[in-house]
């Protein structure tokens, strides 16, 4: 399944616009109002990986 996504997402976006890594979940972290929250999942992943968080300007 995730190799097929990969194909898929390969073959219609630019190369610097295919995700590194592809996660199912059954529901996602989201606020009251009912956004995803970014920031948790981010984290989450960081975590799950062993990652070094990226640092920016």
């Amino acid at each position: 399944m995730k190799s097929a996504i990969f194909v898929r997402v390969k073959s219609r976006v630019a190369h610097y616009k295919v995700p590194r890594y592809i996660r199912f979940v059954d529901e996602l972290p989201m606020t009251v109002t009912g956004k995803a929250q970014k920031f948790v999942m981010r984290a989450r992943m960081i975590d799950e990986l062993k990652l070094a968080e990226a640092k920016t300007a």
